[in-house]
């Protein structure tokens, strides 16, 4: 591992050779003389270097004078062999002693030069490989409380999840629940809009907005009422299950990047420097492929989390609505279900109690009419009765009419006679307006008796109406459980 900043060293090897010192073809270059070399003859050794012949090119050649005589030692040794072996002695003792002392100090400063470089170099790489390991010891402490933290998270987002999961299946059994109920509804609106039909076939009086109809009616308005109620909490539910699928969705995605990104930290925490499958990646350090910082890394899982949480709140309250909505609502079918019972039983009482005085009051007019006809009757038979006193009385009348002369007299028995007649046909009268009077109250009974009848079957109608037809379906209503939406 580089520290960030410094350079790139190449690394070296050790050579594969048993001798720690290199060979000495490789440290003879780093004896090489960076001065020329000078021309040697060709019958000179070539296998020398040119630092065999250091201390005589060293000298420094101080003015031209010199320059030309050593050209012209040169020359004459070139042109005369027999001379070379005087010509090549052309320095002091002293010139090689100081030659030689030259060479020592510049050994034992390079030797020094060397020795500090050794030793510097050493505890640089000492330093450097207490640093690097210590730089690698922090990262691998950073990774492991990155680690940490991811699981922190992961646990916190793991156990959100899980009570995501139960609220959710908590909110789809009130959702279901809720359906039930709904469905549950149905019959009892079908049972008051038929008994409200039904009633529509009431005949003549009984065609009347009584208490029944108006309790049906009321009825009806609660049921569908308590139906739109359902209808709206029932949409809410299931906005109220996607908002908490769509959290539960960004929770679940969150726990799987925090369980790709803990494998990964753990793999590079567990990394070492003799772990296999470590390589270059030259420039890694220079690219930066992060989307987020530590803040608003833990805030986008904390702001996941609070959603999530705050879905489950608004879920919860939505499902104590719910339950409160079922419990009400079943209370005020099954209250407005009694009150309808209730009247029914009363309007179905009162007709009955009605058809009976009608029943009363029929047979009565009908044994009024049997005795109006039998007086009608006697009347008649009086009448006839009273036909041959008449003509008894109007005979004698008429044949003492015929008495002659004096003998016509107005006496006693004519008076008597008059009176009679006058008598007889004033009880004709008053027999024939009796009669007349009989027959008039003998129609009026008629009459009666047709209204009575037709009542009657009013009465009758109403009753199979309210008794048979709409008390037969109302019999049965759906029970607490079933209203609340328990099966």
């Amino acid at each position: 591992m580089e520290l960030i900043g410094s350079t790139l060293t190449a690394p070296y090897a050790r050579p594969k050779t048993s001798h720690f010192l290199p060979a000495i073809s490789t440290m003879a270059a780093s004896y090489r003389n960076p001065h020329s070399a000078l021309v040697t003859s060709p019958g000179a050794n070539l296998w020398r270097t040119s630092s065999y012949y250091k201390s005589g090119s060293s000298l420094p050649l101080t003015s031209p004078v010199q320059r030309e005589d050593f050209d012209l030692i040169r020359a004459k040794t070139a042109m005369y062999p027999t001379n070379r072996s005087a010509l090549t002695a052309r320095y002091t003792p002293d010139d090689w002693y100081k030659s030689n002392n030259n060479n020592y100090r510049e050994s034992e400063s390079s030797r020094k030069s060397a020795e500090r470089l050794r030793k510097d170099t050493i505890r640089l790489m000492q330093d450097r490989e207490q640093l690097t390991r210590r730089t690698q010891e922090n990262t691998s402490k950073n990774i492991a409380e990155r680690v940490t933290d991811i699981v922190f998270w992961r646990s916190e987002l793991t156990h959100e999840i899980d009570n995501m999961v139960t609220e959710i299946a908590a909110l789809n059994e009130v959702k279901r629940r809720l359906e039930r109920a709904l469905a549950e509804t149905d019959g009892p609106l079908q049972v008051s809009q038929e008994c409200l039909y039904h009633r529509e076939k009431r005949m003549s009086i009984d065609l009347v907005h009584d208490g029944v109809e108006k309790d049906l009616i009321r009825e009806v308005e609660v049921i569908k009422s308590c139906q739109e109620r359902m209808r709206r909490h029932l949409d809410r539910a299931i906005a109220q299950l996607a908002a908490n699928r769509a959290a539960q969705h960004e929770l679940e995605k969150d726990v799987s990047d925090k369980v790709t990104a803990q494998r990964i930290d753990d793999r590079c925490h567990y990394l070492r420097n003799t772990s296999d499958g470590i390589g270059y990646y030259r420039g890694i350090d220079r690219m930066d492929h992060s989307v987020s910082l530590p803040d608003s890394w833990s805030k986008f899982t904390d702001d996941n989390i609070l959603r999530s949480q705050s879905e489950r709140a608004a879920s919860h309250k939505l499902r104590d609505e719910i339950e409160i909505l079922l419990s009400s609502t079943s209370n005020e079918m099954w209250n407005q279900f009694n009150n309808v019972n209730v009247a029914f039983t009363s309007r179905i009482s009162e007709t009955s109690d009605a058809k009976s005085s009608l029943q009363a009051h029929l047979a009565k007019t009908l044994q009024e009419i049997f005795q109006t006809e039998m007086l009608i009757e006697s009347l008649k038979k009086a009448l006839r009765d009273k036909e041959s006193p008449l003509k008894v009385a109007q005979t004698r009348l008429e044949e003492r009419t015929r008495r002659p002369n004096v003998e016509l007299c107005r006496d006693n028995p004519h008076h008597r006679l008059v009176s009679e007649v006058r008598e007889i046909e004033d009880t004709i009268q008053k027999l024939q307006d009796r009669l007349m009077e009989a027959e008039n109250t003998l129609q009026t009974l008629v009459r009666t008796k047709v209204t009575l009848e037709q009542d009657l079957s009013v009465k009758a109608n109403s009753l199979f109406l309210d008794q048979d037809r709409c008390m037969s379906i109302r019999k049965t209503f759906p029970s607490m459980p079933r209203l609340v939406g328990y099966s």
